[in-house]
């Protein structure tokens, strides 16, 4: 079933910041939602229509959203706890430098902690299911979702996907597609399969120079205190303080110092050694 139509003309943020779409996520349904909450449900929705980089920030959010930041706040937490939201960092390594930026991750498809902790550690799970079509088969089939007078039959979408492969070979974005195919609409049109035809011919972007091959290094942080942390600490998105865990469970590996006798060992180290002055005499 078709998804929501790409939300258009909302703020960017940052270049770097905003949301990044997770990998492999599986197609759109009419009920992708329909186990949160109404309002939960809502804004996610929204979110996922959202095109990667856009600002959804509680600030920005309040700003287009019935909602105030209280409200969005606590939908974000729990959207955190169903799985379909991950707040963390990203360093972004090129040849000249190292960039922490800050990334807040979205999946239409609820993912357990363990998925997450594989995509944090740059190991994305293979999916479970693949759609039978392809992505600009599945594109054109729901273009009249969006605007009806461009409703195309199965062998119409046959005969643009080609068109429209060229476009995603290019580097375009679904959201961009739909943008191009959709604003300025005439009042009539005869043939919605000529008319889609024209356009992807007139607008086709030029091809995207591919950027610098990058290292990508991930990092979490909890919702409620922002403490970065291993994925596997940030169980529901919480660390394991805020979770109520108990401190005196050891956090590191086999074998490593307790934080609280750092210090002690520390010394007892320092006293074992000779002064300057002794080592001289010798």
């Amino acid at each position: 079933m078709p998804g929501p139509a790409p939300t258009l003309g909302h703020p960017m943020a940052n270049p770097g910041y905003g949301k990044r779409s997770a990998p492999d996520q599986r197609p759109h349904t009419g009920h992708d939602f329909a186990h949160l909450l109404p309002r939960d449900a809502a804004i996610a929705t929204y979110i996922d229509g959202l095109c990667d980089g856009a600002d959804i920030s509680v600030k920005m959010l309040a700003k287009v959203l019935p909602y105030g930041q209280c409200a969005l706040r606590t939908t974000l937490n729990r959207l955190q706890e169903a799985g379909h939201l991950r707040r963390g960092s990203e360093c972004v390594a090129t040849e000249e430098a190292l960039i922490w930026v800050t990334r807040t991750f979205f999946s239409r498809t609820a993912r357990k902690d363990e998925w997450w902790a594989a995509y944090t550690r740059g190991d994305v799970p293979q999916p479970s299911q693949r759609p039978t079509r392809s992505r600009s088969f599945i594109l054109l089939a729901a273009l009249g979702e969006t605007a009806p007078a461009l409703t195309l039959s199965e062998r119409n979408c046959v005969t643009l996907e080609p068109q429209l492969s060229e476009w995603f070979e290019r580097g375009a974005t679904e959201a961009e597609v739909m943008s191009a195919l959709t604003q300025g609409l005439p009042a009539v049109i005869y043939s919605s399969v000529d008319f889609v035809g024209t356009r992807l011919l007139r607008k086709l972007p030029p091809a995207r120079i591919a950027p610098v091959r990058q290292v990508v290094l991930r990092t979490l942080e909890c919702s409620e205190c922002r403490a970065p942390g291993s994925p596997e600490a940030m169980r529901g998105g919480r660390c394991g303080a805020c979770r109520g865990q108990s401190s005196d469970v050891p956090s590191g590996p086999a074998g490593a110092v307790p934080v609280q006798g750092v210090r002690a060992r520390m010394s007892a180290v320092r006293a074992g050694l000779a002064s300057r002055a002794e080592r001289t005499q010798r």
